[in-house]
């Protein structure tokens, strides 16, 4: 991956909406290689996709929880069984496995305090093997959605 490829994925990041001309244009190369290179990266897996950005309070989530996940037994069985039911949970939006205390970090996106209850006592403690829910409220969002600059090897 050279610098060109860098300058593609960030820009392609800022605005997915781009047209080639306009990405060749940003990028200071001709329109054909310019698509040969995303053509490559995204076969390669690097661009793994395009997805629109949506706000989720102006679509009615009005609540984000970081919630922490302690398992008690941590079983390949049990284990496959809450990551299966975390992927199939719409208002997680983003699980992770943690090293450290917690086994897993949600974000979580709920549209009031009342329906978070309700999604923790009907979905999250209903998980198998869990020991320990902790919850975070988000209040405001200082970072959001930074373009993933590629690391250099120098």
């Amino acid at each position: 991956m050279d610098a060109i490829d860098r300058h593609i994925l960030i820009e392609l990041q800022r605005d997915a909406h781009l047209t080639n001309q306009d990405l060749s244009d940003r990028i200071g190369l001709s329109p054909s290689p310019t698509m040969r290179r995303v053509r490559r990266l995204e076969e390669e897996g690097v661009i793994s996709g395009y997805r629109a950005v949506v706000d989720a309070a102006r679509v009615g989530y009005q609540v984000t929880a970081f919630i922490e996940l302690t398992l008690a037994q941590q079983d390949p069985a049990t284990i496959e069984a809450v990551e299966s039911r975390l992927r199939d949970l719409d208002q997680v939006i983003e699980a992770h496995t943690l090293a450290g205390d917690a086994d897993y970090l949600l974000k979580v996106i709920a549209p009031s305090l009342d329906s978070y209850e309700t999604f923790v006592r009907t979905k999250l403690r209903e998980l198998p093997g869990l020991r320990g829910i902790i919850t975070r409220f988000s209040y405001a969002t200082v970072k959001d959605h930074t373009p993933v600059v590629p690391a250099t090897t120098t």
